[in-house]
Protein backbone atom coordinates (compact mmCIF):
# COMPACT_ATOMS: atom_id res chain seq x y z
CA UNK A 1 0.00 0.00 0.00
CA UNK A 2 1.44 3.30 -0.67
CA UNK A 3 0.93 6.36 1.25
CA UNK A 4 0.16 9.99 -0.08
CA UNK A 5 1.14 11.69 2.56
CA UNK A 6 3.35 11.48 5.29
CA UNK A 7 2.30 13.80 8.62
CA UNK A 8 3.15 15.76 11.32
CA UNK A 9 2.42 15.53 14.91
CA UNK A 10 2.19 18.79 16.68
CA UNK A 11 2.10 18.52 20.86
CA UNK A 12 0.90 21.51 22.60
CA UNK A 13 0.68 22.43 26.04
CA UNK A 14 -2.51 25.33 25.91
CA UNK A 15 -3.05 27.69 29.23
CA UNK A 16 -6.49 27.21 30.34
CA UNK A 17 -7.26 31.18 31.15
CA UNK A 18 -5.25 32.64 27.96
CA UNK A 19 -5.30 29.76 25.19
CA UNK A 20 -1.58 30.87 24.63
CA UNK A 21 0.29 26.94 23.65
CA UNK A 22 3.40 27.36 26.23
CA UNK A 23 5.11 24.53 25.03
CA UNK A 24 4.99 22.75 21.51
CA UNK A 25 7.22 19.69 20.40
CA UNK A 26 6.72 18.52 16.72
CA UNK A 27 7.28 14.36 15.96
CA UNK A 28 6.37 12.47 13.14
CA UNK A 29 3.30 10.62 12.34
CA UNK A 30 5.12 7.32 14.10
CA UNK A 31 5.93 9.56 16.72
CA UNK A 32 5.01 8.66 20.60
CA UNK A 33 2.70 10.46 22.33
CA UNK A 34 3.83 10.28 26.24
CA UNK A 35 7.62 10.86 26.03
CA UNK A 36 6.60 14.43 24.90
CA UNK A 37 4.26 15.24 27.76
CA UNK A 38 7.34 15.92 30.71
CA UNK A 39 9.60 18.18 28.44
CA UNK A 40 6.50 20.29 27.40
CA UNK A 41 5.37 20.76 31.38
CA UNK A 42 9.20 21.18 32.22
CA UNK A 43 8.95 23.45 29.48
CA UNK A 44 5.88 25.48 30.52
CA UNK A 45 6.87 25.47 34.06
CA UNK A 46 10.54 26.96 33.43
CA UNK A 47 8.63 29.99 31.04
CA UNK A 48 6.81 31.17 34.63
CA UNK A 49 3.48 28.97 34.22
CA UNK A 50 1.68 27.81 37.42
CA UNK A 51 0.68 23.92 36.79
CA UNK A 52 -1.83 23.33 38.78
CA UNK A 53 -4.13 20.96 36.70
CA UNK A 54 -2.33 18.69 33.50
CA UNK A 55 -5.07 17.00 30.86
CA UNK A 56 -3.95 14.80 27.99
CA UNK A 57 -5.59 11.80 26.52
CA UNK A 58 -4.81 8.54 27.20
CA UNK A 59 -1.98 8.22 24.92
CA UNK A 60 -0.04 10.46 28.03
CA UNK A 61 -1.29 8.13 30.04
CA UNK A 62 1.94 6.45 32.17
CA UNK A 63 3.04 6.40 35.72
CA UNK A 64 6.12 8.90 34.83
CA UNK A 65 3.97 11.13 33.49
CA UNK A 66 1.20 11.15 36.51
CA UNK A 67 4.51 11.06 38.82
CA UNK A 68 5.67 14.36 37.34
CA UNK A 69 2.92 16.29 37.60
CA UNK A 70 2.22 15.46 40.95
CA UNK A 71 6.09 16.26 41.65
CA UNK A 72 5.73 19.81 40.86
CA UNK A 73 2.29 20.37 42.65
CA UNK A 74 -0.13 19.97 40.31
CA UNK A 75 -2.80 17.20 39.42
CA UNK A 76 -2.84 15.18 36.21
CA UNK A 77 -6.30 14.06 34.96
CA UNK A 78 -5.04 11.62 32.31
CA UNK A 79 -7.63 8.44 31.61
CA UNK A 80 -6.40 5.51 32.18
CA UNK A 81 -6.08 2.87 29.45
CA UNK A 82 -8.26 -0.59 29.41
CA UNK A 83 -6.72 -2.87 32.31
CA UNK A 84 -4.78 -0.40 33.93
CA UNK A 85 -4.25 -1.33 37.50
CA UNK A 86 -3.70 1.26 40.79
CA UNK A 87 -0.93 -0.49 41.44
CA UNK A 88 1.92 1.80 41.51
CA UNK A 89 6.01 1.08 40.59
CA UNK A 90 8.82 2.79 41.75
CA UNK A 91 7.61 5.86 43.47
CA UNK A 92 4.44 6.26 41.93
CA UNK A 93 1.93 6.78 44.51
CA UNK A 94 0.31 9.81 42.67
CA UNK A 95 -0.81 7.24 39.70
CA UNK A 96 -2.67 4.97 42.69
CA UNK A 97 -4.30 7.79 44.23
CA UNK A 98 -5.38 8.95 40.64
CA UNK A 99 -6.26 5.34 39.64
CA UNK A 100 -8.38 5.25 42.81
CA UNK A 101 -10.26 9.13 42.39
CA UNK A 102 -10.99 8.09 38.71
CA UNK A 103 -12.69 4.67 39.52
CA UNK A 104 -14.53 5.95 42.65
CA UNK A 105 -15.23 10.05 41.06
CA UNK A 106 -15.47 9.15 37.40
CA UNK A 107 -18.00 12.33 36.67
CA UNK A 108 -15.65 14.65 38.34
CA UNK A 109 -12.31 13.25 37.17
CA UNK A 110 -14.11 13.73 33.73
CA UNK A 111 -15.15 17.16 34.09
CA UNK A 112 -11.19 17.88 34.94
CA UNK A 113 -9.79 15.87 32.14
CA UNK A 114 -12.40 17.34 29.61
CA UNK A 115 -10.46 20.92 29.95
CA UNK A 116 -7.97 19.15 27.71
CA UNK A 117 -10.59 20.10 24.66
CA UNK A 118 -8.51 23.28 25.01
CA UNK A 119 -6.08 21.88 22.83
CA UNK A 120 -8.91 20.72 20.39
CA UNK A 121 -10.14 24.03 20.39
CA UNK A 122 -6.98 25.38 19.40
CA UNK A 123 -5.83 23.16 16.99
CA UNK A 124 -9.30 23.64 15.22
CA UNK A 125 -8.18 27.25 15.49
CA UNK A 126 -4.93 27.03 13.76
CA UNK A 127 -6.32 24.90 10.92
CA UNK A 128 -9.12 27.68 10.26
CA UNK A 129 -6.64 30.28 10.62
CA UNK A 130 -3.59 28.61 8.57
CA UNK A 131 -4.93 26.01 6.96
CA UNK A 132 -4.92 22.29 7.73
CA UNK A 133 -2.00 21.44 5.72
CA UNK A 134 2.00 21.59 4.93
CA UNK A 135 3.32 23.34 1.63
CA UNK A 136 6.74 22.76 2.29
CA UNK A 137 8.36 19.74 1.28
CA UNK A 138 11.39 18.49 3.44
CA UNK A 139 10.86 17.51 6.76
CA UNK A 140 13.05 20.60 7.94
CA UNK A 141 10.45 22.57 6.54
CA UNK A 142 7.57 21.53 7.45
CA UNK A 143 8.31 21.34 11.29
CA UNK A 144 9.51 25.09 10.92
CA UNK A 145 6.23 25.89 8.70
CA UNK A 146 4.11 23.96 11.72
CA UNK A 147 6.17 26.25 14.48
CA UNK A 148 5.93 29.51 12.46
CA UNK A 149 1.62 28.64 12.73
CA UNK A 150 1.84 28.02 16.52
CA UNK A 151 3.75 30.95 16.63
CA UNK A 152 1.29 33.17 14.31
CA UNK A 153 -1.48 31.50 16.52
CA UNK A 154 -0.02 33.08 19.58
CA UNK A 155 0.54 36.25 17.97
CA UNK A 156 -3.29 36.60 17.32
CA UNK A 157 -4.18 34.97 20.50
CA UNK A 158 -2.25 38.29 22.29
CA UNK A 159 -3.47 40.93 20.34
CA UNK A 160 -7.07 39.66 20.49
CA UNK A 161 -6.52 39.47 24.75
CA UNK A 162 -4.92 43.35 24.35
CA UNK A 163 -8.13 44.30 22.53
CA UNK A 164 -10.51 42.29 25.92
CA UNK A 165 -8.76 43.93 28.33
CA UNK A 166 -7.95 47.20 26.93
CA UNK A 167 -4.49 47.21 26.95
CA UNK A 168 -2.60 49.96 25.15
CA UNK A 169 0.71 49.30 24.29
CA UNK A 170 3.78 51.67 22.64
CA UNK A 171 6.37 50.43 20.39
Amino acid sequence: MNKQHEWMKAHICVGVKTGIITSAKITEETGADSPQFIPMLEETKNNGFSIMEASGDKAYSSRDNVGYVDSIGGTAFIPFRAGSVGKPRGKSWAWRKMFHYFMMNREEFLGHYHLRSNVESTFGAIKNKFGGSLKSRTKIAQTNELLLKLICYNITVLIQRMNELGIKTEF
